[in-house]
Formats: C-alpha cells, sequence, structure tokens
C-alpha cells in the first residue's frame, strides 16, 4: 500500500522518499523505478531516494503505511525528518495505531488516514499491483489545524486519490471496521478472496455475522457511524474488489503474523468496554491467531 501511495504522489511531481526494512524491494526501486499495476494500467516512476535507512532532513509530510505491530517503530525512525510543520499521515487497518503515533510524533500533528475499497500486494521486488482505489479519507487525530491538513488533503487529491477531509475519524474507522472483520479473519482462514466469502454458502453467514457485530458494538459505544445496514456495507465494498485478497490472507499465505488483532479482534475489546461480548470476532480471531502459531518465530518479525 505505501508503494502505491508512494508511486501517485511521485508521478504527481512531489519528491518522495522511500524507507522501508525489505533491502530487496528499495535496491530494485533505487535501480529501475517503482512499477505499479492496478485497474488504470501500468507504469514506473521514480523516487527521490528508496532506502532501509532514511537520511534526509524535514519534510512536508510523512506516511507511515505499516503494520500496526510496526507503526511504534515506523513512527520512532522518522522522528528525525519532523520539522515544526510536517504532517505525519498513518494509515492502518483496525483500532488503536493512532495512539501509538500519537505518543511519538504528538496529537498536534498527527492526521489518520482511512484507505476505502483498496486492495494492493507486492508480487516483486519494485513492483506493486493494487486492486481498486475507491477512496483515501483523512483526518486530524486532535488539535491539527486546518491550515496543515488542507494541503496534505489537496495533495493526495492532486495525485489521483478520491480523497476528502472528515471531521469525525473515529466513525470513518469504525466504518472501515466493519467491513474489515467481514473479510479479514474469513479469509485468512478459508483461503477464499473478498468476493467468494460474499456469496460462500458455509463462511458468507459468518462473515455477515461478524460485520452486524461490529456495527452493534460501534453504535453501544456511541460512535457517531452512518451505516444503517451493515450487511448491505460491507457487501457494496467487497462488490468493488471481489478478486481482492486481504492483508490477513496475503500475511497468512506469506508465512507472517497478521493484524488480526486490531481487526477481528479489536471488536471483543472494544465490546467489554461496555458490557457486551462479541463471540464471533472473538471466536474468528482466536482461530486465526491458531493458524498463526505454526509460523516460525523468524517469521514473525
Amino acid at each position: 500500500m505505501g508503494s502505491v501511495y508512494a508511486a501517485r504522489l511521485a508521478a504527481a511531481g512531489h519528491d518522495i522518499h522511500m524507507l522501508d526494512r525489505s533491502a530487496e524491494h528499495m535496491d530494485a526501486i533505487a535501480r529501475s523505478g517503482l512499477s505499479v499495476s492496478g485497474p488504470d494500467g501500468e507504469y514506473t516512476v521514480r523516487v527521490r531516494s528508496a532506502s532501509t535507512t532514511l537520511d534526509v532532513g524535514p519534510v512536508d509530510m510523512v506516511v507511515l503505511a505499516v503494520k500496526a505491530a510496526d507503526v511504534g517503530t515506523a513512527a520512532r525512525t522518522v522522528a528525525g525528518s519532523l520539522g515544526p510543520h510536517t504532517v505525519v499521515v498513518t494509515i492502518q487497518n483496525g483500532l488503536g495505531s493512532a495512539d501509538e503515533v500519537a505518543d511519538v510524533v504528538g496529537a498536534d500533528r498527527l492526521a489518520v488516514g482511512i484507505a476505502s475499497g483498496f486492495g494492493a500486494s507486492r508480487p516483486a521486488p519494485g513492483r506493486v499491483h493494487h486492486n481498486a482505489m475507491k477512496a483515501v479519507r483523512l483526518g486530524a487525530y486532535a488539535g491539527l489545524p486546518p491550515e496543515l491538513l488542507d494541503p496534505v488533503v489537496d495533495a493526495w487529491r492532486a495525485a489521483g486519490f478520491a480523497t476528502e477531509s472528515v471531521p469525525d475519524i473515529v466513525a470513518m474507522q469504525w466504518e472501515k471496521l466493519i467491513c474489515n472483520v467481514a473479510y479479514s479473519a474469513p479469509c485468512a482462514l478459508t483461503g477464499l478472496t473478498v468476493g467468494e466469502v460474499m456469496t460462500h454458502p458455509e463462511c458468507g453467514p459468518v462473515s455477515r455475522s461478524a460485520a452486524r457485530e461490529a456495527w452493534e458494538v460501534a453504535r453501544a459505544l456511541g460512535i457517531a457511524i452512518t451505516v444503517d445496514d451493515p450487511v448491505a456495507h460491507v457487501q457494496d465494498f467487497g462488490a468493488a474488489m471481489p478478486a481482492a485478497k486481504p492483508s490477513a490472507l496475503l500475511d497468512v499465505e506469506s508465512g507472517r503474523v497478521s493484524e488480526i488483532g486490531v481487526i477481528n479482534g479489536a471488536v471483543p475489546v472494544q465490546a467489554a468496554r461496555v458490557g457486551l461480548e462479541a463471540p464471533v470476532n472473538e471466536t474468528l480471531t482466536r482461530l486465526v491467531r491458531t493458524r498463526e502459531l505454526a509460523i516460525p518465530p523468524r517469521s514473525r518479525e
């Protein structure tokens, strides 16, 4: 996902410094450029730098597009590139990552991004593929002033993203979470794509129950979601990218530990805050974690 963001922003004329712990991916980009394929065709862009280390001065914007488990480390890694007016945009699945980033970079410079209808994979070093690109919503985490957020939104729009600024980023996170829980664990456990889960006679009802449960918890928490029908909500989401594999499935297929704890696993945690239970999401989370126990320790890093 981060590579797709970088490519679009670079193609729009911005100076982009890419940082990733995969030396193979960074070396390929530094040598031959970053190639992106998707519904809008295939193209290759050059970026200012691509490395496993970051040694640049203050920048205008930092985008943290890493797994939730890595977000704190990523925030600390880029701390040296933060100037007085640098905006940090953090884009993760699930709940809780923004709090960890705010503790490192400061709440008043942080924007939270929600990528909707968007799936990406890396088929080879220096190459990324995305299945769809519906929208990127951006909102202030806390005290980020509009005069700093507005240019960020404009930059993403100019890069070809359907971007809008939203006043209630928490509601947007929950609306995305309702979709994520419907597909993340079910796909990771079965190997089915998003579209296959939607229509599967056995897995489909489980997926829909997970979405309803998350919706009920959000309403009990008083989150101002605008979703009236959670099943229709997740079906619309899935219909836009039926061939997509959620990141949790890609992680399992690659022998990595997924973000299931902040996706399906977040629902029972939040439910407990208001005296509720979320047995469907709790069970799905435990089943994915059981599968992940077979992953060798080195692959967990």
